[in-house]
């Protein structure tokens, strides 16, 4: 995941982060399609709603994340942006560890906005925008992992979400800001990136994602990624040579000790869900 958004603020040179953003959702969303190549009934009723929410939802965290990583460090941005998980994992259980996990992640974001806020308030703004929607991903995740089509629906939400998302690729382009990008959207290099960046980002950990998400409950999948705050900051530091304050490296070991911290109720993975679509049923 985090190769693929080293490689994306690569691009941010040539391209503003929404327009990467929305072409990383174009080349996982073909991709996605053209593996899976959902059946009609995953285009109909609760199912396509489903999928719908859960597809803008990742591609509006997506946009938020990018705008964040284009003012803020990549491991600074993931710590701000894991407080989604956080409250998602501890809001599952109401036991005093799980309320000090809560104040252990708040205190990081605290270190690292101190840190980030007065160069670039939007950045942390962003990131924390990028964690409303996390949650939001996890918890839209889990449902459509539970009904038993994940990587099907997961495809069909993205092609839902290419769709609403289009237009405003297409709408910025013709501004005059946008002109410049055009002309890098036609090198051939530039679209093998944003392929790449579909395909690592999105389509790989989606995936997996949604493997995950239907043998474990969400708040234990919200556990189980503890470990991207640190593997950001070890990618921003390897690959964008981007090395943290002692406040901001502070800062993301208590995004990370927030989650060793919380307790592991709620971590229990719910049943499928029994979906009618027509006259047949599909668990």
């Amino acid at each position: 995941m985090y190769l693929g958004a080293a490689l994306a603020v690569d691009l941010f040179d040539r391209l503003s982060p929404a327009v990467v953003a929305v072409l990383r959702l174009l080349g996982a969303a073909l991709v996605l399609l053209a593996w899976r190549r959902p059946g009609r009934a995953a285009w109909q009723g609760r199912r396509l709603r489903r999928a719908a929410a859960f597809g803008l939802a990742t591609a509006l965290m997506n946009v938020a994340f990018y705008e964040a990583i284009a003012r803020l460090p990549l491991g600074t941005a993931v710590a701000v942006e894991f407080c989604g998980p956080v409250t998602v994992a501890a809001l599952a259980s109401r036991k005093p560890r799980d309320i000090a996990a809560v104040a252990l992640a708040g205190l990081g974001v605290v270190l690292i906005a101190d840190v980030r806020w007065a160069g670039s308030p939007a950045g942390v703004l962003w990131a924390l925008a990028a964690a409303a929607l996390w949650a939001a991903y996890i918890v839209l995740g889990k449902r459509v992992a539970s009904a038993g089509s994940g990587v099907d629906d997961l495809a069909v939400g993205f092609g839902v979400a290419m769709l609403v998302l289009s237009p405003v690729l297409l709408a910025r382009l013709f501004t005059p800001a946008g002109r410049a990008e055009l002309s890098a959207l036609v090198e051939p290099r530039v679209l093998l990136i944003a392929v790449g960046i579909g395909v690592l980002s999105s389509v790989v950990p989606y995936v997996l994602d949604q493997v995950v998400l239907r043998r474990v409950g969400r708040a234990r999948f919200a556990v189980l990624l503890a470990l991207l705050p640190a593997t950001a900051t070890v990618v921003g530091l390897l690959v964008l040579e981007q090395l943290p304050s002692p406040l901001e490296a502070a800062g993301i070991a208590a995004v990370v000790g927030a989650v060793a911290l919380r307790s592991r109720d709620g971590d229990f993975p719910t049943e499928p869900e029994i979906v009618t679509e027509g006259d047949h049923r599909t668990e």
